[in-house]
């Protein structure tokens, strides 16, 4: 058999062959992902390019300023107090007996002097009777020891009775005034007596329900165990009694002793927006409470329609003093930093500033600045969270004015004087 001398293999078809099917594999991989982080590459580059080109051209943020409103305010203190009656009595019979008439309506309005209840008559007047009988017999015999008196006292010589019998005619006389006075005066208890039978008004005003009915029996014992039939408030005027502070007291003792007016007050009901009700200060106490260092104070305020009742809540504002001009922000230009209150302002390179105030009440949707503003610096009352400290910033002329339609809270977080009205 003859076989070929040489065969002939190329080498590339030889490293083919002796080659693993997975390494053209991988190395199709390693070329596709070192393409892909070259994208990346790129595409970051760009990106940061362009954040740092938008970071460059971002404008200047824009606000708008204004200079504190300046108006003339009355700033009050805010009181939460009780409605009281300027009268209060208790109704009861001075007489015991049989309830047989009611003269008036549960609720209503008397007058003083008006007929309320009347008690059974009948005994009062029989003994009545008797007692103007007595009065009569004791009359009688005073002109009986009267005339025997007189008719011993003219007599002289042998007619002239003994020193001793015209004495004790004397003295039966004296007796007999005595007893004339003491019938009249029995007359006249029994009188009054019959008078209390009807027991009256003894002050004008609203008068609760009646206690009892026509046939019970009351008793009259002139002492605090005699029957409660009703009470009485007298309700105009009427009295708004609250808990008031030291510094209160003090202020209205100065304002007495240099001749000032009682101080003004201004009260609304629980279900009122505005304050209608109009009164004067008028007592404090005669001490402060040692445990809570306050002390009792009234107003009075008039009450002809008889709306407002004894038992009711109300707050009250009292005038803080005279009128005084004041800076008004509005109340959202107000910031809290920490513990403190801020207000943004933008010098004139455009500067954002804090300047720390101290706050008064809400007045109208602005609020009033005790101090650490002036009437010159502009404040800041729009797009407040681009407005940063010690950045720069372009500011528009804005204004600031006073809301008619915003109702106030009372006592909105002011420590003092919680409220203020604007004058016009």
């Amino acid at each position: 058999m003859n076989f070929p001398a040489k065969i002939d293999i190329p080498d590339r078809t030889f490293r083919q062959a002796s080659e693993s099917p997975e390494r053209p594999r991988k190395r199709r991989f390693a070329a596709i992902a070192g393409i892909l982080v070259l994208v990346g590459a790129g595409t970051a580059w760009s990106l940061l390019h362009d954040t740092t080109a938008e970071a460059v051209a971002m404008p200047v943020p824009q606000v708008q300023a204004a200079n504190p409103l300046v108006r003339e305010v009355t700033q009050w203190d805010d009181y939460v107090g009780r409605f009281a009656p300027s009268q209060s009595v208790e109704v009861r019979p001075r007489v015991s007996g049989a309830i047989t008439r009611i003269h008036f309506k549960d609720g209503e309005f008397v007058r003083q002097g008006q007929p309320l209840f009347t008690v059974d008559q009948r005994p009062y007047r029989a003994a009545l009777a008797e007692a103007q009988a007595d009065v009569a017999a004791a009359r009688s015999a005073l002109a009986l020891a009267r005339s025997d008196y007189d008719r011993v006292a003219g007599l002289s010589g042998d007619e002239a009775m003994a020193a001793s019998e015209v004495d004790q005619l004397r003295t039966r006389m004296h007796s007999a005034q005595a007893a004339l006075a003491a019938a009249q005066a029995r007359a006249r208890q029994r009188a009054l007596d019959v008078e209390f039978t009807t027991v009256r008004a003894p002050i004008s005003g609203r008068i609760s329900d009646r206690r009892v009915d026509v046939g019970n029996l009351v008793s009259g014992d002139n002492n605090a165990n005699a029957t409660l039939l009703t009470t009485i408030n007298a309700v105009d005027p009427i009295y708004f009694t609250f808990d008031a502070s030291e510094a209160l007291f003090l202020k209205a003792r100065r304002e007495q002793e240099q001749g000032h007016a009682p101080a003004r007050v201004q009260v609304r009901l629980q279900d009122e927006a505005d304050y209608k009700w109009n009164g004067r200060l008028d007592f404090t106490d005669n001490g402060l409470d040692p445990r809570s260092g306050t002390i009792r104070v009234r107003a009075v305020l008039d009450n002809p329609e008889g709306f407002l009742t004894p038992g009711m809540f109300g707050n009250m504002r009292l005038a803080e003093g005279a009128k005084a001009k004041a800076l008004l922000v509005p109340d959202d230009a107000v910031q809290s930093d920490q513990a403190r209150k801020v207000v943004l302002t933008v010098g004139q390179d455009g500067t954002v500033a804090a300047k720390p105030v101290e706050l008064g009440p809400l007045v109208d949707g602005l609020r009033v600045i005790r101090s650490g503003l002036s009437k010159e610096d502009r404040v800041v009352i729009s797009n407040y969270q681009a407005a940063v400290t010690g950045a720069k910033v372009e500011t528009r002329r804005g204004m600031i004015a006073a809301d008619t339609h915003t109702i106030t809270a009372p006592g909105a977080s002011v420590p003092m004087a919680s409220q203020a009205t604007l004058n016009n």
